[in-house]
């Protein structure tokens, strides 16, 4: 017998993906593009990680927290390997930059450990781990869906 709960569960997901595949096509092309695509991750993360009423605002007051952490460091890493492409930098000055990306991707790690104490204090275990699967889907699928409109 097939449980009812799971079917729904796995229907609606698939609902927010094809609703999410629609978003991030129109997004490139929107002013509010960077927008949907926040609202259809938070929707999908909302559904995967199928929040209690108490768990919901503790857990997105950590998240945005987290994630706002997290993107600063990952545009620090993006704007340091794009320095190289710069002429002029000598070996002492490309070998401190390269250094500068370890310890911010340091940073990184230190940031998760940081916060999968908070995030356990509010979810538990497997919906900690679904959160981290379910941003790992969502990236793959935004790249895949800017990998295929260009």
């Amino acid at each position: 017998m097939v449980n009812f709960t799971a079917m729904k569960h796995v229907w609606i997901g698939l609902l927010i993906v094809l609703t999410l595949t629609t978003q991030l096509v129109y997004a490139q092309n929107d002013l509010t593009g960077r927008q949907k695509i926040e609202s259809a991750k938070i929707g999908l993360i909302t559904n995967r990680l199928n929040l209690t009423t108490d768990q919901a605002p503790q857990f997105w007051a950590v998240y945005n927290d987290y994630n706002a952490k997290k993107q600063e460091l990952n545009r620090r890493i993006r704007q340091l390997n794009n320095e190289p492409a710069r002429t002029g930098l000598n070996d002492n000055q490309l070998v401190d930059g390269l250094r500068e990306v370890n310890a911010t991707k340091q940073k990184l790690a230190d940031l998760d450990q940081e916060y999968m104490s908070r995030f356990l204090k509010v979810i538990s275990p497997a919906q900690l781990k679904e959160l981290y699967n379910t941003e790992q889907m969502f990236n793959k699928m935004l790249l895949n869906k800017l990998n295929n409109s260009n």
